[in-house]
């Protein structure tokens, strides 16, 4: 991924999130967004449900990725996010490693610090502070990568690594270190700043900022100013979310349609 922003393609991602639904349900959503002709489809790495009932019916992550890495043909898979505190870092480099066989190399390691309490306190994961799961992140990473190396087989590619946050302090200095793509809810004036704060930590670690692909939450309906100002500041990957029991995906097609018109006219 060492695209410069004017040449990387502008892509769609779909987080399909894996609350309130019975896995059918998911399993037809896939189908139909890769039909659709999205690029990339998300789970994300929660235990219980974030919105609506928190005790309805919920899938974990990365069985449900492995399960799309067989189903699917053309789409990258990843989650936006997982935990870096659920798993330990050379056991989740090796899941990953097993999915990107699985799915023919379309795995993207989606990997944050974590956040939702309940998901560490019912699974019995110390829960800690937003800074130490950061160190936790950060501490991560170099092990995730040395054991892809020593794995047999090893990974079909270099793995692409998903960086989630906004964190100006430390999260955007593990993205500028370790991440492919950087992943954000920012809108166009957050973008702006953060996007700043990011290249002064790039430059200090020695890294090309355009080789970080930067990626946003969306609304589903009709690009508006707004996709074309995150598109002008950078933004390439733009992700829709939908939520079960019934997955809409009506404000789907807008975003194909314009993503297929920009890439067109680049």
């Amino acid at each position: 991924m060492s695209l410069e922003p004017a040449r990387r393609p502008v892509r769609v991602g779909l987080q399909i999130q894996p609350q309130h639904a019975t896995y059918d349900a998911i399993r037809r959503t896939v189908d139909a967004a890769e039909r659709a002709g999205v690029d990339v489809l998300f789970t994300w790495d929660h235990f219980f449900p974030l919105t609506g009932d928190p005790d309805g019916p919920h899938f974990e992550c990365w069985t449900t990725l492995a399960a799309w890495a067989e189903q699917t043909e053309r789409v990258e898979i990843g989650a936006l996010v997982t935990s870096v505190g659920y798993r330990n870092p050379d056991l989740l480099a090796d899941m990953a490693r097993t999915v990107d066989h699985v799915s023919g190399g379309r795995l993207l390691l989606g990997i944050g610090g974590g956040w939702f309490a309940r998901d560490y306190a019912e699974y019995g994961y110390p829960f800690g502070t937003p800074g130490t799961r950061l160190t936790d992140l950060a501490a991560a990473m170099p092990r995730i990568r040395a054991r892809w190396a020593a794995l047999n087989p090893p990974p079909t590619r270099r793995i692409p690594v998903l960086v989630g946050g906004g964190g100006e302090r430390r999260t955007l200095r593990i993205v500028a270190e370790h991440a492919d793509v950087w992943h954000s809810f920012a809108d166009v004036e957050t973008l702006a700043r953060k996007t700043a704060v990011l290249e002064r930590w790039c430059a200090e670690v020695g890294r090309d900022p355009r080789e970080i692909e930067r990626s946003v939450s969306v609304r589903r309906g009709e690009p508006g100013d707004d996709a074309e100002a995150l598109l002008a500041g950078g933004v390439t990957l733009f992700v829709l979310p939908t939520s079960g029991p019934a997955y809409e995906l009506d404000g789907l097609r807008p975003w194909l349609d314009w993503r297929d018109r920009v890439n067109a006219r680049r």
